[in-house]
């Protein structure tokens, strides 16, 4: 196998798609993505790490999408459509009025969609008129056969009826008889061809941010979740490796037991694996979906990574997570065919939450790091999260996309401390007080550089810094609020506060640290 591009000491930034500065109400793969890179680069930082950056799901969420292989439309870059000869200058500058509303702070999936399909829609109608890119297109359509027209399929279907579950389809549809797929690819002939040339731009336009960052000794860190959304291509056409009825309903679903958070568990709806048949196949769909992350990524990061030892498997339906139970994922089996079909697993075990003996074992069996989140550290019982403690083989963070940012967790336990003066015993006093005691923070300004800096100085690998924390930025610029469904993912950067004082910082600290 492949060395590990985890090896060397290192450190990088984390950063979504969705939040980078452009001329829309979404970031995405063009001038505003090579100018993150160039801050990188400039910075000393070797990794960019992403969320998912597949088709948003609900509440625009990327861990809900409606396919694990395909790329978010949303993220095509219109500025470069028209370097390929897909649209003019004149044709974005038509779009001025609708532009005008991505000047607010926020990202916003809908405006976006607003700006972009209609851009999207004359691209496709000229890249039909002028056979432009023929020869790479049909490049293309021969490597992702395997997935690209059932994606495009179920796109269509979708878009034409979309409230619908694909459970409620015709039954010869929803159960995929070859004669009712043949008539829909006919009826929605037009709409299947332009969802199939939009993964092809946006595989085309991703290729080439990847050259650009290659280029620049810039590596990309990508985000494989553990589960896929019910209503996914996924599940509707691979209905035999998960656990549903005849008409494709959930048997069981995904969750997480009761715990110190909440006393009747969660219930997340994913369906769950057969793996007992994937294990047949030899992992065949695990393995496609790895290979097909690790042609866009460098590295991956996955989620959930307890669910490769056991999960959590609650009955269909049950009105709490109370009433399920654990069952046991050949993680190891998995693991061990994936490295030898891809000749190496550059990936990142996000193994936060309830960590097994079992999980340490698998994850340590193969040499994979974990992650060490560093607002962890100062719990009672959670010494194992101070930097002094971190192993050569791991990830030291911050905060991740589902904490709070730095500041905001510092300012919060010091407007607690406040709140409650007289019982210097609670939690989140305590709680301060290791973290005072520990890094000499007096005020939560100072919360996010020094929690930087240990991080920096510890014996991980690879650390990886949430934009925000670079930034000092507050609670209101956190990117989710695990449980909240709606006002996450909305996080945007302004590229001027990404300075050259701050990228010549950032370097100096990681050629102190010797991380490049």
């Amino acid at each position: 196998m492949s060395q590990s591009p985890f090896s060397q000491r290192a450190s990088g930034l984390l950063l979504h798609l969705s939040s980078l500065e452009s001329k829309f109400s979404i970031g995405d793969l063009g001038p505003g993505a090579r100018q993150f890179v160039d801050f990188l680069e400039k910075a000393g930082q070797r990794w960019w790490q992403m969320l998912p950056i597949h088709p948003a799901g609900g509440g625009d969420s990327p861990y809900d999408s409606p396919s694990a292989f395909a790329g978010n439309e949303l993220f095509i870059s219109p500025e470069e459509l028209v370097d390929d000869g897909l649209l003019s200058a004149e044709d974005i500058a038509g779009q001025e009025d609708v532009l005008r509303q991505s000047l607010r702070r926020e990202t916003s999936f809908s405006e976006a969609r607003a700006q972009k399909n209609p851009l999207l829609r004359m691209a496709f109608a000229h890249f039909r008129q002028k056979k432009l890119l023929q020869s790479a297109y049909e490049k293309y359509l021969e490597e992702n056969q395997s997935w690209v027209w059932d994606w495009a399929l179920f796109r269509a279907l979708k878009r034409s009826a979309p409230a619908e579950s694909w459970t409620s389809w015709e039954p010869t549809l929803r159960d995929r008889q070859q004669e009712a797929l043949d008539t829909a690819h006919r009826t929605h002939q037009d709409e299947v061809h332009y969802a199939v040339f939009l993964q092809f731009i946006f595989d085309r336009q991703w290729s080439a941010l990847r050259k650009y960052a290659q280029d620049r000794g810039v590596q990309l860190l990508g985000d494989l979740p553990m589960f896929v959304s019910f209503e996914s291509v996924d599940v509707w056409a691979n209905r035999e490796m998960f656990f549903l009825d005849e008409q494709g309903h959930r048997t069981v679903q995904a969750g997480v037991p009761p715990d110190y958070f909440s006393e009747e568990g969660q219930l997340w709806g994913n369906p769950l694996y057969r793996w007992d048949l994937m294990q047949k196949d030899g992992f065949s769909w695990w393995v496609d979906r790895l290979r097909r992350e690790l042609k866009r990524f460098d590295g991956l990061r996955l989620d959930h990574f307890i669910a490769f030892s056991r999960y959590w498997e609650v009955p269909c339906p049950a009105e709490t997570a109370k009433e399920g139970r654990f069952i046991s994922t050949p993680g190891y089996e998995l693991l061990e065919r994936a490295g030898q079909e891809l000749g190496g697993l550059p990936i990142v075990a996000e193994d936060l939450g309830l960590l097994t003996e079992e999980v340490e074992r698998l994850r340590d069996h193969f040499s994979l790091p974990g992650m060490k989140v560093l607002q962890f550290a100062f719990s009672p019982g959670a010494e194992t999260y101070l930097p002094h403690h971190y192993p050569t083989n791991s990830f030291a963070y911050t905060g991740t996309h589902d904490n709070n940012t730095t500041r905001g967790w510092a300012e919060e336990l010091f407007s607690k401390q406040e709140e409650s003066k007289e019982s210097t015993q609670e939690q989140e006093n305590n709680e301060l007080d290791r973290l005072k005691a520990y890094a000499n923070i007096q005020s939560p300004d100072s919360a996010a550089g020094a929690l930087i800096r240990y991080a920096f100085a510890s014996q991980a690998n690879v650390v990886i810094v949430p934009v925000q924390d670079i930034l000092n930025e507050d609670a209101s610029q956190r990117m989710n609020i695990p449980g909240i469904a709606t006002g996450n993912w909305r996080y945007r950067v302004q590229g001027t506060r990404l300075s050259s004082q701050l990228a010549e910082e950032l370097h100096t600290l990681s050629a102190v640290t010797e991380r490049r």
